[in-house]
């Protein structure tokens, strides 16, 4: 098939509102957790309140008493119902092997351990409160800074390896400059707006799921693993997702036993975890610590770079994220040494997390970028103009494309950055400490299998399917400006349907590829129906007979030529057929490795993550890039931090839908600024409790934290990375955004505060 035609002047590009956005003000958006089902009981877990052990006895008579009751799910009860399914991280659907209810044991704090279900949701919550465990207690660990946990290597598939070029400790010891710092951030927790939901529904042997999900082909294929039953009998429903981000990727221990219960009172049964239960009955971002060593000439040409870091997993799980294989290769540099570390402890198993291998990791290296400068004394966007580079230092494949000197230029000029003050403590405005900084913001351009089916009605009107996902990021106005665009259609003519796992199948939405791989799926499709429209024009009498068909395109809803001849699209689609004229297309992208290309669609059918990465597509490396400036300002006497303006510079890439981009870039940033100032997940590392388990005490972001923000888009063109030269954006902002505080910080006070969060309490 045809690659995509590229239109300019097409819908591609513009600046629209989305065009899901008024279901969503008003209310009529139905998410998974408002579907209202007949005759539905209620759920409520129950979670054990120690990290470590195991349950002795169960308690049950005031939980049974309870008016309304229907059933309690114990190990006791369901032992042996629910099987495991594969783990994410290597490969499968689950977000951690540890089954609760399995057994007695206790792998973590505030694992399920029990469900309520009754007749209300007063009810059900009413009688988990009375249901008592006794446990035989053992000692937990909580992670870092206890001598009892061991890191241990593991294998993990998603993760990638150590990269490792030339001798990086030799050049390190003759390094005219070195920086050797270690560098911490904490455990983050998830806390959407759609708290976790599910609701099932049985019909004789047939399951359908409505539950907030990433990855519907995926749950419903991991379910039908755990539950012992053809997929083809499960449907899974999520059109719309109240928040994600990696959260909502995997399938989660709670599903599978809601499905259960359904089945066990042969009625629905819908389930909605407390804000406190969220913080363990699904996924977050691991706690990790850095060991990063820099050595340069003194013209600021890096001669070292090591990396090491630590990432705290549950007991069980090798689960890492393993952020060394960017920041590898995003500077020029011929030694090069990395090591990623898995420290086991009694927790639950982490997850992805918002661009989860970034976020830690570029932190730590773009602090240790901006000590070198400082060290230097050179300006940090000069020292990262000396050592940009076109190729990986690893293996020496070439970028796709890297402008991140063209952001770091337009960023620099829109904040200003040429009246810095180098000097820490020299810019004040009365009793407020002023302090500027900037850091490099990365993401690989990932892109996956996807498939979508695009019908044209004999109105003109065109129906986009694919069980894709809108997690907030705009992938319905994405998908349907594309479908404009190669149609030539007005975009009010264009509905699209997402999240429903009887759709064609699509990836999972994180990896920022969802708009890279769908809309290139519906752009083939696309242009599949122009291609036969084209092809009966050309060879029938009317305007356009006997024109080449390979030239025409759609244009304002109609057939044209380059000649300026043209027909109605509903008159060429007379000569096809007078009912719809749809067209089902496999996309598989070019740069799709061996497995992918070969097994990609078994794959994506199967529910199994089939990305290809940025980092390792073919013959070349593909990523977005970015610069973020930001100001912080600090009360000299309260230390209070502020951070007044950001400014972003991106390159991208092709921008399908600028304004969706734009507030994806925007709440990124926002995002940043929050795990650099506020977001910290508080343990009890004598128990390895959460405390701090709910939005009044995991602080976040508000409206009076962030001021004004600037995004910035710098023009690229990259079709290496596939036909419509998408790159992905979804997770590119927040990265880069915390070093960036922090590196302001610095500037504002002369102290390095290498620990995130910064609070108050850092700089007294």
């Amino acid at each position: 098939m045809n690659a995509p035609s590229r239109i300019d002047g097409g819908m591609i590009g513009r600046s629209v509102p989305r065009i899901d956005g008024r279901l969503k003000v008003t209310g009529a958006a139905c998410y998974p957790s408002d579907v209202g089902v007949e005759d539905a009981a209620h759920a409520f877990l129950v979670t054990s309140t120690i990290a470590r052990g195991r349950i002795k006895q169960f308690h049950l008579e005031d939980a049974q008493a309870v008016e309304g009751v229907l059933d309690i799910l114990t190990y006791e009860n369901t032992r042996g119902k629910v099987g495991k399914a594969r783990f994410f991280a290597g490969g499968g659907y689950t977000s951690t092997t540890i089954m609760p209810m399995d057994s007695p044991k206790i792998w973590h704090d505030g694992q399920i351990v029990a469900m309520v279900v009754a007749e209300t949701f007063e009810a059900a919550r009413e009688a988990a409160h009375k249901v008592r465990v006794d446990y035989d207690v053992r000692e937990a660990v909580a992670g870092f800074g206890d001598t009892r946990p061991q890191p241990r290597q593991m294998s993990n598939p998603l993760s990638g390896s150590d990269p490792k070029t030339g001798d990086a400790e030799k050049a390190f010891r003759e390094a005219e400059v070195q920086v050797d710092a270690y560098y911490a951030t904490p455990t983050q927790h998830h806390n959407p707006i759609e708290l976790f939901t599910t609701t099932c529904v049985w019909s004789g042997d047939t399951l359908t799921v409505y539950e907030p999900s990433q990855f519907v082909h995926g749950l419903k294929n991991g379910l039908a693993q755990q539950l012992n039953m053809s997929a083809d009998k499960i449907r899974v429903v999520s059109p719309f997702v109240g928040g994600a981000f990696g959260s909502k990727a995997a399938l989660t221990p709670r599903t599978a036993f809601v499905a259960l219960a359904a089945k066990r009172l042969n009625r629905p049964v819908k389930l909605v975890s407390t804000r406190a239960q969220a913080f363990t009955v699904s996924t977050y971002r691991a706690e990790t610590e850095h060991h990063v060593k820099l050595g340069a000439d003194r013209s600021g040409r890096l001669t070292s770079l090591s990396h090491e870091g630590w990432e705290v997993s549950s007991r069980p799980d090798n689960y890492k994220v393993a952020g060394t294989e960017t920041t590898s290769l995003l500077y020029a540099c011929p030694n090069i040494y990395t090591k990623v570390n898995i420290v086991h402890a009694d927790r639950g198993t982490p997850g992805f997390m918002r661009s989860p291998a970034e976020v830690p990791y570029v932190y730590a290296l773009e602090c240790a970028m901006d000590e070198l400068a400082v060290a230097l004394t050179m300006d940090p966007v000069e020292l990262r103009r000396i050592n940009d580079t076109q190729v990986n230092p690893i293996d020496g494949k070439p970028y796709s494309s890297r402008a991140l000197m063209q952001c770091y230029d337009r960023a620099a000029e829109a904040f200003g950055w040429s009246k810095r003050n180098p000097l820490p403590g020299s810019m004040t405005d009365g009793d407020w400490l002023i302090g500027w900084g900037c850091a490099t913001a990365c993401y690989p351009s990932n892109v996956a299998p996807a498939e979508a089916r695009v019908t044209v009605a004999p109105n003109g009107t065109v129906r986009v399917q694919t069980a894709g996902h809108d997690i907030g990021t705009g992938a319905y106005t994405a998908i349907a400006l594309t479908a404009a665009d190669l149609l030539g259609v007005p975009l009010e003519q264009v509905s699209v349907e997402l999240g429903d796992s009887t759709l064609p199948p699509a990836p999972v939405a994180g990896g920022s590829n969802a708009t890279a791989s769908i809309c290139n799926a519906v752009a083939q499709a696309c242009e599949d129906i122009r291609d036969r429209l084209a092809q009966a024009a050309s060879h029938a009498d009317g305007p356009l007979g006997g024109a080449d068909h390979g030239a025409m395109r759609l244009r304002d809803g109609r057939l044209v030529t380059p000649d300026g001849r043209s027909e109605p699209l509903k008159d060429a689609l007379t000569r096809i057929d007078f009912g719809p004229m749809e067209s089902y297309v496999k996309y598989t992208p070019e740069i799709a490795s061996g497995t992918v290309k070969v097994m990609g669609h078994k794959m994506l059918e199967s529910g199994l993550p089939a990305m290809t990465s940025g980092s390792a597509a073919g013959d070349h490396i593909q990523y977005a890039f970015g610069a973020e400036f930001l100001e912080v300002r600090i009360h000299r006497r309260t230390r209070e931090i502020r951070v007044p303006r950001i400014v972003g510079a991106f390159a991208a890439g092709r921008i399908i839908s600028p304004t969706t981009a734009r507030s994806q870039l925007l709440g990124g940033m926002i995002w940043g600024i929050g795990s650099a100032l506020h977001e910290a997940t508080d343990i009890d590392r004598r128990a390895a409790r959460y405390l701090n388990d709910d939005l009044a005490e995991y602080l976040i972001p508000v409206n009076a934290d962030i001021r004004d923000v600037d995004v910035i888009f710098v023009p690229e063109e990259d079709y290496q990375v596939n036909a419509l030269g998408i790159k992905g954006l979804g997770e590119l902002g927040n990265v880069g955004t915390a070093a960036a505080v922090s590196n302001a910080v610095f500037h504002a006070t002369g102290r390095r505060i290498r620990d995130l969060p910064i609070r108050i309490e850092d700089l007294l």
